[in-house]
């Protein structure tokens, strides 16, 4: 069992930064990979990166890559989630998720591959 706790969101302009941080308690943060997904008013739940065990791998959605950074710090228990030149359309309510495995590479890119879910942190981007 592990619990996410996430935080950083807010409301910011169109061009800003945030940087989003999950703090996880429970098990091994080392055991877990790990991922942020995001969910719109009305949206599905979409992937938008993530990052294996140790670091070594990581994955993003096409609509972030270049702008936004998957990191984590096993030492800290956390995973960051840099997010660069904010657009009004990253608007959502992010999510921390953590995936059990022993597979040191992977980093899965669906919700279904996921253990255990954060509450979310709300960002705002207006235009």
């Amino acid at each position: 069992q592990v619990q996410l706790v996430e935080s950083g969101g807010g409301l910011v302009q169109a061009g800003d930064s945030l940087r989003l941080s999950c703090v996880a308690s429970g098990r091994p943060f080392s055991s877990y990979a790990m991922g942020w997904f995001r969910q719109a008013p009305g949206k599905e739940r979409e992937f938008v990166a993530s990052i294996s065990r140790t670091g070594i791998t990581t994955a993003s959605a096409d609509s972030v890559k270049g702008r936004f950074t998957i990191s984590r710090d096993n030492a800290k228990n956390t995973v960051y989630l840099q997010m660069n030149s904010l657009k009004p359309e990253d608007t959502a309510v992010y999510y921390c998720a953590a995936a059990s495995t022993v597979v040191t590479w992977v980093r899965p890119t669906t919700a279904s591959g996921y253990d255990y879910w954060g509450q979310g942190t709300q960002v705002t981007v207006s235009s």
